[in-house]
């Protein structure tokens, strides 16, 4: 995998991306253990393109660029369902884990976090499957689950001196063709956060959208109009031109 602009700052989106890959190799047994170990933490930790290039050079896939996923619009959701999996878990203890830009989410994504925190983003996500159960279990630390306005979600997770809590950022309403996710689980003296948000592409692309649709408004109603009198072209309001048209005024 090379890129044009390796000392361009890596994205998220980018480490995991590359994550996957490490990961596909390792079930390949392209990488043992240790080698995918060690890759796998330079990769979360690189700063820039070009530090991500080399840990995927002699892996399948290679040869495609990174992906430029900055200004990427959500595609459809018949478009986002089915695949394999390419993570369906999370651990964190006394550190943290996330989940987010282009990945795979199976049916059930299973987490558990203690003295530590985990991000599960969504918004950019495919799904294995239309119905996706969302597992958090966490121990004095505390999740984030990010979903898209327009996903079916269920909150039904337990807390005991700790809690569930689901808000909405953005304003939408589920499609009838998107993937129903149910978060659950169990809060010990922590919490899990579900937060309905846009992703920033998107957010810029619906931006885009309307100034588009009103600046088309605008133009339709600073059009000129054709004016007739209260007779029609000939009554007494009506504005014949020289030549017998009509003029507009």
């Amino acid at each position: 995998m090379t890129s044009e602009l390796p000392d361009m700052r890596a994205s998220d989106a980018e480490r995991e991306r590359i994550a996957e890959i490490l990961r596909d190799a390792m079930a390949e047994g392209r990488l043992d253990m240790a080698e995918f170990e060690q890759r796998l933490e330079t990769a979360y930790a690189a700063r820039t393109r070009g530090e991500l290039t080399p840990l995927v050079r002699d892996l399948p896939l290679s040869g495609a660029p990174l992906p430029d996923v900055g200004g990427a619009a959500v595609t459809g959701w018949s478009e986002r369902i089915g695949g394999e999996p390419t993570s369906k878990g999370g651990f964190a203890f006394w550190g943290g884990f996330s989940r987010r830009g282009r990945w795979t989410v199976g049916r059930t994504f299973t987490s558990f976090v203690m003295w530590g925190g985990g991000v599960v983003d969504l918004r950019e996500a495919r799904f294995a499957e239309r119905e996706v159960t969302i597992r958090c279990v966490t121990i004095m630390g505390g999740m984030g689950v990010t979903v898209p306005p327009d996903v079916h979600v269920r909150v039904n997770g337990i807390g005991l001196m700790g809690g569930f809590d689901e808000r909405s950022k953005d304003e939408g309403e589920p499609a009838p063709d998107a993937p129903r996710v149910t978060v659950t689980g169990f809060a010990l003296m922590g919490g899990v956060g579900v937060e309905r948000k846009w992703s920033k592409a998107e957010r810029r692309r619906r931006r885009e959208a309307e100034a588009g649709a009103k600046a088309e408004a605008v133009g339709r109603a600073r059009a000129p109009r054709e004016v007739d009198g209260p007779g029609g072209m000939d009554g007494p309001g009506g504005v014949r031109g020289p030549g017998g048209g009509k003029e507009l005024r």
